[in-house]
């Protein structure tokens, strides 16, 4: 993915019949894959309460997810996706307040920064596209993954990728429509896989970020907190 792009998405309760779904909206299964994401953090999860998410994804390479816009509303988020190495580490130190590490390999910086390990998971993926019926068909497809987690849990996820800020409500629009085809509530919120294994597993780090987003305005994703990546 080029670096830099905007990531728009909704996530969502997937039924039984959501893959069906997709076949009938034209929908093209791209491939079904099996992966571990590895997310890194500070003991106090000072990236998480930044809204920033530092993942290692098994073969796959690291990446941070920085916050979007601000004032971000509704059931959606929105994020920048770093995925240069060395971009990253200057993120992360801009975040972390720490100066004089260089831009180095992200695994060199996770001992001076104090990032440990603190969730990993496998997911079996279905990977889906598609175009709306009605659009241009140069304009970028739509996305639709529908995860299950080696701890139990399934979601999906609606996302479309574009490259300013402009393009972000012309995107909403689209990932909405897509939602109510799928038979999503319009209000309906699902949890990221990372926030529900927090949830099962690290309790008090959940609830720690549950405390610090309630005293504060909370970052766009981190509402409830479970409305963030996963």
């Amino acid at each position: 993915m080029a670096q830099g792009l905007i990531e728009v998405e909704r996530k969502f309760l997937p039924g039984p019949g959501t893959e069906e779904r997709l076949q009938e909206l034209g929908g093209t299964l791209e491939h079904r894959v099996t992966f571990r994401d590895t997310y890194y953090d500070t003991p106090e999860l000072s990236l998480m309460q930044a809204d920033h998410w530092l993942r290692r994804r098994e073969d796959s390479g690291w990446e941070l997810k920085c916050p979007g816009a601000a004032g971000v509303l509704g059931h959606h988020t929105e994020y920048k996706e770093l995925t240069a190495e060395p971009t990253i580490v200057a993120q992360l130190c801009k975040v972390l307040g720490a100066d004089g590490l260089g831009a180095g390999d992200v695994a060199a910086v996770l001992g001076p920064l104090g990032l440990q390990e603190v969730a990993s998971f496998v997911t079996k993926r279905s990977a889906w596209k598609l175009v709306l019926l009605g659009t241009d068909e140069e304009e970028p497809q739509l996305r639709v993954d529908l995860d299950t987690a080696d701890f139990g849990y399934a979601v999906g996820e609606v996302e479309a990728l574009v490259h300013e800020e402009a393009e972000v409500p012309t995107a909403l629009e689209k990932i909405h429509r897509l939602s109510s085809m799928l038979g999503v509530p319009a209000q309906e919120t699902a949890p990221a896989k990372l926030i529900v294994y927090l949830q099962r597993f690290r309790p008090q780090d959940y609830q720690r970020l549950l405390e610090v987003n309630s005293s504060k305005q909370r970052p766009q994703g981190t509402e409830d907190p479970d409305n963030c990546l996963g």
